[in-house]
């Protein structure tokens, strides 16, 4: 079990959104989608978000946390994480898409229970018609051992998050296709429809 305190949370908002733009500022329960993410992850700990620069007025007056610019722009989540992890003082950081909803403190606190001695990643992953998913972008991480693999990923001209969490001692963590509804992403016109309609009925 990881210590409550050695967990800070890294909140990924530096994407280019071409699916659906300003995606991050959309509504949901009249917040912003962002704003509702560092709500609901961001209690009693240590936050950041990762960016590329400001956010509109109403989003920025939300977010009472420090925000790191991306040093590597357009080049994926692997670069914001490296960018913020570099900047970050805990041993460990929690990951999450700024498009996801549904991720809590409680999957947090999950995954911090899980962790064992030795591991320098917890990763959920679940069934789905492809097969086995990862969550890389609900996920808890070493810090120190995320920046160590994943700059040689990055400067080896790949940028891949998976390939990343290959070269970590990572623990996977089961969860079932129903629990697994809440790593949701808001990506597309069709995923905001439905992300409405979910909360819309609690």
């Amino acid at each position: 079990m990881a210590d409550p305190r050695d967990v800070g949370v890294l909140i990924l908002a530096g994407g280019e959104a071409t699916r659906l733009p300003n995606k991050l500022g959309l509504a949901i329960g009249g917040t912003p989608l962002l704003v509702r993410v560092y709500h609901n992850v961001s209690k009693g700990r240590p936050t950041f978000v990762s960016c590329k620069g400001t956010f509109p007025p109403e989003i920025d007056a939300e977010l009472a946390c420090p925000m790191i610019v991306d040093r590597w722009p357009v080049r994926g989540p692997l670069a914001g994480m490296l960018s913020a992890m570099a900047e970050m003082p805990t041993p460990l950081v929690f990951a999450v898409a700024g498009d996801a909803p549904f991720v809590d403190a409680a999957l947090i606190d999950r995954l911090a229970d899980a962790w064992q001695e030795g591991d320098e990643a917890v990763v959920p992953v679940h069934p789905t018609a492809r097969g086995e998913t990862l969550e890389p972008l609900a996920a808890l991480y070493d810090r120190e051992a995320f920046l160590r693999e994943g700059t040689p990923v990055l400067d080896g001209g790949d940028a891949s998050l998976l390939g990343t969490i290959a070269r970590l001692r990572a623990r996977k963590l089961p969860f079932t296709a129903a629990e697994a509804t809440i790593f949701a992403n808001v990506n597309t016109p069709d995923d905001y429809a439905a992300t409405l309609a979910r909360t819309a009925t609690g």
